[in-house]
C-alpha cells in the first residue's frame, strides 16, 4: 500500500520542523521504544498489528478506527505485543505554538486538543468509513509532500489544516451523539424508575431490564444529576410517600407501596430528608387539615 510514502522508523522523539511532521509507518519485528514523553502533540492513527498503547499509566489495546492524541508532557509508549505481526500506523506531530497559531484563526481547530487536555481521554474511535476517509486524507497528505509540484507547500500546509479540522468535527459530532443517546437513555430510566418504586430497583435490576452496563448507568446518574443510583431512587420514593400521606394514606401503607420494606430505614431516610418523623408529619397534615 503506497509503500513510496513509507518512512524508516526512526526513535527519535523531538521534532525537525517548527510547525508540524508527518510519518507512514509499517514494520515487522518492531521494537517498543520505552515510555516517554514530548513538547508538542501526537495524533497516532493505528491500521494493523498486535499493540496496544500505555498512556499516564493505562494500557489500551489498538484496533482499526482508533486514534490517539498525545497532548506536551504525557507520558506513553506504544507496546508491540506480537512482533512478527505487520505493524502501520501514520503519526502526525504538531507543535504547540503551530496548534495556537490555528486557534487565533477558528477556535474550532481546538475542540479535539482542549478536550483531551481537560478531560484526559487519549483515544476516540471512528466508523471505518469516516476512518477510511482519514487515512486518504493523510495519504493525499503525505503524497503532497513527495511532489515537487507548483505550490506544494501552501497545500500542504491546506491539507494538515483540513485534516485537523475534520477531526474536530468529527469528535464533535460523535460526542453530540453520545449525549444525545445518553439523554434518551436517562429518560427511559427515570421514566421506569417513576413507574415501578414499589419493586426493586437496584443498580443490577436496572442493568438487566436496560441491558446497559451497570457502570455505565451509575456514571450516568451520577454526571447528570449528582446522585447515585441509590440516593436518587431513595429520594423518589420519600416524595412518592409524601405524596400518597398528604392525600391520607396511612404512613406504613406509603412506606411499604413506595418500596420500603424496612420501616426503620424508612423513618430514618424520612426523617433526614423532611426533617421531621413520619408520624410528626402526619400530625402536621392532621392539624393544617383541621384549620
Amino acid at each position: 500500500m503506497r509503500q513510496y510514502l513509507r518512512s524508516a522508523f526512526n526513535s527519535r522523539q523531538h521534532m525537525l520542523s517548527e510547525d508540524f511532521e508527518v510519518y507512514y509507518y509499517s514494520d515487522i519485528n518492531f521494537q517498543s521504544v520505552g515510555v516517554h514523553s514530548h513538547d508538542y502533540y501526537e495524533f497516532y492513527f493505528f491500521v494493523e498489528g498486535n499493540v496496544s498503547m500505555e498512556i499516564a499509566g493505562d494500557v489500551y489495546p489498538m484496533k482499526e478506527g482508533d486514534m490517539v492524541v498525545i497532548p506536551p508532557g504525557i507520558r506513553h509508549r506504544a507496546r508491540v505485543e506480537d512482533s512478527s505481526s505487520p505493524y502501520r500506523r501514520f503519526v502526525l506531530w504538531i507543535s504547540s505554538a503551530y496548534a495556537s497559531e490555528l486557534m487565533t484563526t477558528s477556535p474550532d481547530y481546538m475542540y479535539l486538543l482542549q478536550q483531551v487536555v481537560t478531560t484526559h481521554r487519549y483515544i476516540y474511535h471512528f466508523d471505518l468509513i469516516s476512518y477510511n476517509e482519514l487515512r486518504s486524507r493523510l495519504f493525499a497528505l503525505l503524497d503532497e509532500i513527495h511532489s515537487d509540484r507548483f505550490g506544494r507547500l501552501s497545500r500542504v500546509e491546506l491539507l494538515v489544516s483540513d485534516l485537523l479540522l475534520i477531526l474536530n468535527r468529527l469528535v464533535y459530532e460523535n460526542n453530540q451523539t453520545v449525549h444525545t443517546e445518553s439523554s434518551g437513555v436517562y429518560q427511559s430510566l427515570v421514566q421506569y424508575i417513576d413507574t415501578h418504586l414499589d419493586e426493586d430497583l437496584s443498580l443490577d435490576r436496572l442493568a438487566s431490564a436496560f441491558y446497559l452496563s451497570k457502570f455505565y448507568i451509575a456514571h450516568l446518574f451520577q454526571e447528570t444529576t449528582g446522585l447515585s443510583i441509590h440516593q436518587y431512587v431513595i429520594k423518589k420514593r420519600l416524595r412518592s410517600c409524601r405524596d400518597l400521606m398528604r392525600t391520607g394514606v396511612p404512613v406504613t401503607q406509603a412506606c411499604h407501596s413506595c418500596g420500603f420494606g424496612d420501616y426503620s430505614s424508612f423513618y430514618r431516610a424520612f426523617k433526614k430528608e423532611f426533617g421531621l418523623s413520619p408520624s410528626a408529619y402526619q400530625q402536621q397534615l392532621e392539624k393544617e387539615g383541621r384549620e
